[in-house]
C-alpha cells in the first residue's frame, strides 16, 4: 500500500466521532456485524481493532443495468452506522447514484481515485454489463459500460459484485436476452470477485462482507459460486418458519384459500426455498420484521444463477436435492399424513421449529377430512 496515499485519511471510528457516534455505538456496531458474520469474541476483537486503526479503504461503485435496489437496500440498513460509515463514509469515492458531482466533475473524481489508490481501492459493481450491439444499451461519458468495468477493475484490489444483476444477470438476462447482459465474473477473469446475489441482497450482508475486507485485508470464504459462506452456506427452507407444515404435508393449493391463512407451507405455489441458499429467514429485512416467504409470498430463488429462467415462478420444483423424506410434495404429503403424532413432534424438534403442537392439530384435522372425503 502506498504510505502517501494514506495520510488525512482518518480511521472509520474517527468519522464515527465526526458525526457524533460515541464508543458505546461503535462497540454496539462491531459486536452486531461481527454476529451476522459468524466471527467469535476474538473475532470482535479483531473488527473493532480493524474499524479503530486502519484508515478507510478508498470505494469506486459503479452502475449499469439496475433498478438501484442494492444501493437502497444499503442505505436503508437497519443499523444507521451501515449508512454512516461503510455506505456514506466508506471513502465512497465514486457513484454515480450518491456522490454529488455529475458529468465531467463526477468522471474526474473517479479517474484520480482510480489512479490515486492504484491497487487499493475496491471496486463494487450494481447492475449487468450489455454487451450486445458493441455495448450501445448502457454507455456513461460516451464509454460503454463493458470499456468502464475493464478500466475500473484493471488496478482494484477486488471487485465485489453487488445484487443478482451483477451476480448472475437477473431479469436483463432472462431468455431471450436481447441486450446480451453478462453478469461481471463472466467479463473480468484476472482478479478476486465476491459474488452478493439477491434482488436485492440484505443491507447487513452487504456491510458484512465491506466489513471482512476491511478487518483481515482479504476476502471472506467462499462457496462454489463465489458467495460468502457466511450469508449463503444454508438454505431458506432449512431455517424457515414454515418449515413444519412442510415436514407435515400441509401446503397451500392457491394464495386465496384457507391454507394460506393458516400459514401453511407455500411450496406447492412455487416457493424455491428447497433450492435458495441465503440468509432471508434468518437475519429477515426492516430490523429484522420479515421477509416474503413470513409476508405470505414465496422464495424466488434469486440468489441462485439462472433462477428467472429456472421454470416458472409461481410454478413449484418437481424434485429436489434433500434429506431425508424430502423428495416432492406428494410424497411428503403422504408420509406425514400416515404418521403417528410423536413422529411428526420429533420431526418439528429436529428442523427447529417450535410448532409440534399446531402441526399436529393440523395433522390430525387433515386425516378426518380425508375418512370424509
Amino acid at each position: 500500500m502506498n504510505p502517501e496515499s494514506n495520510q488525512n485519511r482518518p480511521t472509520y471510528y474517527e468519522e464515527l466521532q465526526r458525526k457524533g457516534y460515541n464508543r458505546r455505538d461503535f462497540m454496539k456496531f462491531c459486536t452486531m456485524i461481527s454476529a451476522y458474520m459468524g466471527l467469535s469474541q476474538t473475532g470482535v476483537a479483531q473488527v473493532v481493532d480493524a474499524l479503530s486503526k486502519k484508515p478507510r479503504i478508498p470505494v469506486v461503485w459503479l452502475h449499469f443495468q439496475e433498478c438501484t435496489c442494492c444501493s437502497e437496500s444499503f442505505i436503508r440498513s437497519s443499523h444507521p452506522i451501515v449508512a454512516d460509515i461503510l455506505l456514506d463514509q466508506i471513502s465512497l469515492d465514486y457513484t454515480e447514484t450518491l456522490m454529488a458531482p455529475s458529468g465531467f466533475a463526477a468522471e474526474a473524481v473517479k479517474e484520480e481515485t482510480m489512479k490515486k489508490y492504484k491497487g487499493e481501492y475496491i471496486l463494487c459493481v450494481e447492475g449487468t454489463v450489455p454487451t450486445g450491439a458493441n455495448g450501445v444499451y448502457c454507455t456513461i461519458g460516451g464509454k460503454t459500460s463493458q470499456q468502464i468495468l475493464e478500466e475500473a477493475a484493471a488496478n482494484a484490489k477486488a471487485i465485489i459484485a453487488w445484487g443478482s444483476c451483477a451476480s448472475n444477470g437477473c431479469v436483463q438476462a432472462a431468455k431471450p436476452n436481447p441486450t446480451t447482459a453478462t453478469p461481471i465474473h463472466k467479463i473480468i477473469k484476472n482478479k478476486p470477485i465476491i459474488r452478493v446475489p439477491g434482488c436485492p441482497p440484505i443491507g447487513e450482508v452487504m456491510a458484512g462482507v465491506l466489513v471482512h475486507v476491511v478487518t483481515f485485508g482479504t476476502l471472506p470464504e467462499l462457496d462454489s459460486s463465489m458467495r460468502p459462506k457466511a450469508f449463503y452456506s444454508k438454505r431458506v427452507h432449512d431455517t424457515c418458519q414454515r418449515r413444519a407444515f412442510y415436514d407435515a404435508g400441509l401446503y397451500v393449493e392457491s394464495f386465496d384459500d384457507e391454507n394460506a391463512k393458516k400459514g401453511y407451507c407455500l411450496y406447492k405455489v412455487g416457493c424455491k426455498g428447497p433450492s435458495t441458499y441465503n440468509s432471508c429467514s434468518v437475519m429477515k429485512w426492516n430490523n429484522g420484521v420479515s421477509y416474503p416467504i413470513q409476508s405470505g409470498h414465496g422464495c424466488f430463488g434469486c440468489s441462485e444463477d439462472n433462477y428467472w429462467d429456472n421454470g416458472p415462478i409461481y410454478g413449484r420444483d418437481t424434485v429436489f436435492a434433500g434429506f431425508g423424506i424430502e423428495s416432492d410434495a406428494d410424497t411428503v404429503g403422504k408420509i406425514a399424513l400416515g404418521a403417528t403424532a410423536v413422529g411428526i413432534a420429533a420431526h418439528a424438534v429436529a428442523t427447529n421449529i417450535s410448532k409440534k403442537k399446531l402441526v399436529k392439530d393440523l395433522v390430525d384435522e387433515s386425516t378426518e377430512n380425508e375418512k370424509e372425503i
